[in-house]
């Protein structure tokens, strides 16, 4: 070997980093938002500078039938609900070299269950505002023929003037005429009310459950079941014996007429929850003031 060979440098492979800003098709991807299991969301611009938030599909399109199943019929659910200042905006969706993509609002701000785990001041300034939102969203997704499934603090995005989207609807399905039997339960167990978790026939007072349990871990910054265990806080969410602890135990400054409608949003019989997001509107709206 020669000298002058032992001392060159010899060139190191390429790796590429998913993480890194690159072109996809014809848009330019700045910044990784959020990476699941399935999906993640960039930052992201056309040729033109317009910004959007891209979703796309994980595995360069060779993902999960169910998975692909769920991200299209999101995707189709939310071209059919947009248009509402509370419901994430959409342009458009495609593929892009074998891979499912949508393109969405960008939205300067965080998801609640960031400001929540945090105790972001944000949340104390606007939260009767985030509450009626919340319900808003729900009601008109509900006016459109369609129920959520994952209403949680992770799916609701909060601007920096404390305005809400909802966003993620890959779980949405068909509003029922009468309570219906979903084909699976898939959801998050802790925000999932007890006919959910149970596979029994359901309809909109499914959504109207998630939406009491997230508006209580957002006035006290607790989840109302707890427990050792994931079984543990399942058994309480599912068994009448256990009350739920009234959130005014945990945050005085809330109204007890709001309490009142959290906890019947929150009642294990869907017949004793409120037949319908349009009377949780009315009420939250009364309790807070709103005309």
């Amino acid at each position: 070997m020669r000298a002058l060979d032992f001392f060159r440098k010899k060139s190191k492979p390429t790796v590429h980093d998913p993480d890194a800003p690159h072109l996809f098709g014809e848009y330019s991807l700045h910044e990784l938002i959020n990476r699941g299991g399935t999906a993640e969301i960039w930052s992201a611009t056309d040729k033109d500078g317009q910004s959007y938030a891209l979703r796309r599909l994980l595995g360069n399109g060779l993902v999960d039938k169910v998975a692909r199943k769920h991200f299209l019929r999101g995707c189709e659910v939310l071209e059919k609900i947009h248009g509402h200042p509370f419901i994430i905006g959409f342009y458009s969706q495609g593929k892009i070299d074998g891979v499912d993509f949508i393109l969405l609002e960008r939205v300067a701000g965080s998801n609640l269950k960031h400001l929540i785990t945090r105790n972001d001041p944000t949340l104390g300034e606007f939260v009767g505002n985030i509450l009626i939102d919340m319900a808003l969203a729900l009601e008109h997704m509900h006016e459109k023929g369609f129920i959520h499934l994952d209403f949680k603090p992770e799916n609701i995005l909060v601007t920096r003037a404390g305005d809400i989207r909802l966003v993620d609807f890959d779980l949405a399905q068909p509003l029922p005429k009468v309570p219906k039997r979903m084909a699976s339960n898939a959801g998050t167990p802790a925000y999932m009310s007890p006919e959910q978790l149970r596979q029994e026939p359901l309809d909109q007072r499914a959504d109207i459950f998630s939406f009491g349990v997230t508006a209580y871990e957002l006035l006290t910054f607790r989840k109302p079941f707890t427990g050792e265990s994931p079984e543990a806080v399942l058994r309480k969410q599912l068994d009448e014996k256990h009350p739920v602890p009234p959130p005014r135990q945990f945050n005085e400054d809330i109204p007890i007429a709001v309490e009142r409608i959290i906890l019947k949003c929150m009642e294990r019989d869907p017949e004793k929850r409120y037949p319908n997001t349009h009377v949780l509107l009315s009420q939250l709206q009364q309790a807070l003031y709103v005309k």
